[in-house]
Formats: C-alpha cells, sequence, structure tokens
C-alpha cells in the first residue's frame, strides 16, 4: 500500500513526499485564507468551500489551520471561531448549525507511545464525528477517535477524550458528562439568567417559521 493509502484508511503510515505534496496545496489555500480581508465575508465564505471537501454557506474567523481541508467535511451553518485547528489527517465529519469558540481544537492525528515506534517516523489519523447542534466551547480540545453526539454543549477548556452521548452538556479535563439537556434550558441564557421577553419572543417567532 502506498502511504496515502495507508493514511486514509487509518494505519500506520509515514508522510512522504506524496503525503506532503497534498498538504502544500492545503498550506496554499490557507494562506489566501489567513491573509484576506477579515471584512471580505463573501469572499471568505468562497475560499472555505474551496478548501473544505464538503460544506454548505460555513463560515470561519481567520486565522484557521488544518492538514489537507478536502478531509473536512461540514453541514449547514457550520461556523468557527478566532484561531480554530482543526487537523484532518483522517475524516473530520461535522453535522448542521455547529459552532466553535475561539482557539477549539480537532485532532484526528496521533503518534505512537514507544518511543522507538515513534521516532520511526510512523503515525497515525482517526476520524471523529461530530453531530448536529454542537457547540464546542473556547479552547476545546478533541482528540483523535472521538464521536461527539448531537445537541451537545462542551464546556470551555474542556478535553475531550471519549464519547458525549446525545443532548449532554459535558466539561472538563477529561471532558465528562454533567447533565442532560431538557425543555426547561429553552429560555435559559447564562447560568440561571433566562432570555428577557423581547428576545424570546422573536425567538417563538423564529421557531414558528423554522
Amino acid at each position: 500500500m502506498t502511504n496515502k493509502a495507508r493514511r486514509d484508511a487509518q494505519l500506520a503510515y509515514i508522510a512522504d513526499d506524496n503525503v506532503a505534496e497534498e498538504m502544500a496545496e492545503c498550506r496554499k489555500i490557507l494562506q489566501k485564507l489567513n491573509f484576506m480581508d477579515r471584512a471580505d465575508r463573501a469572499g471568505i465564505r468562497e475560499v472555505v468551500k474551496e478548501l473544505f471537501g464538503k460544506s454548505e454557506d460555513a463560515f470561519v474567523n481567520p486565522p484557521f489551520y488544518c492538514d489537507y481541508g478536502k478531509h473536512i467535511e461540514v453541514g449547514k451553518n457550520f461556523f468557527a471561531n478566532y484561531n480554530c485547528t482543526l487537523l484532518d489527517v483522517a475524516k473530520i465529519k461535522i453535522g448542521d448549525n455547529c459552532q466553535m469558540a475561539p482557539n477549539v481544537a480537532v485532532y484526528t492525528a496521533g503518534h505512537p507511545v514507544h518511543p522507538v515506534s515513534r521516532n520511526s517516523g510512523y503515525e497515525y489519523g482517526k476520524e471523529v464525528t461530530i453531530g448536529d447542534n454542537v457547540w464546542l466551547g473556547g479552547n476545546t480540545v478533541v482528540c483523535p477517535g472521538v464521536h461527539i453526539g448531537d445537541n451537545v454543549v462542551i464546556g470551555a477548556g474542556s478535553v475531550v477524550t471519549k464519547d458525549i452521548p446525545d443532548w449532554s452538556i459535558a466539561a472538563g479535563n477529561p471532558c465528562r458528562v454533567i447533565r442532560k439537556i431538557t425543555d426547561e434550558d429553552k429560555k435559559k441564557l447564562f447560568r440561571d439568567e433566562e432570555i428577557d421577553e423581547e428576545a424570546w419572543a422573536d425567538i417563538v417567532e423564529w421557531m414558528g417559521h423554522a
């Protein structure tokens, strides 16, 4: 098998010249994205569409970093804030309406634990999947092989090492489920503070048309 084929099969591989060539193409697009006029939102959306393997109206606030871009698949209304890093050695699949706060990092890349194996140059990538309606708080790290379900909130500063089920609020290092999200959370804004009546009326109207 070629190293590219081994990489895509999530086996141990070496980042040889053919692999490096793919990463170089990605870096050309990243160079364009990360030095664009930050006010050119339409232009940024177009470059993001060029960069990602699959996207629909996705937006990222530069700077943004990834290895290949084409291994990233995002659904509708994806938003990543400043300084997001998606190391897409393996696939990163993200659902609809997902938001990433500043400094979020999703890692599919890994290396052998033992220094003899690690120093050989072999590495690996393990797929990460994130469901619909997920919000990752600032400085969250998602580790290789993790699957995050639908309708999940991950608290700021979390290190997600294991799968997180649907409808969960989870946080910590390592990240753990704190509680389930319920209908009682619909009107919550911040801690015990509720959404004000004017904004809530707008939300109710929006839900009627959604």
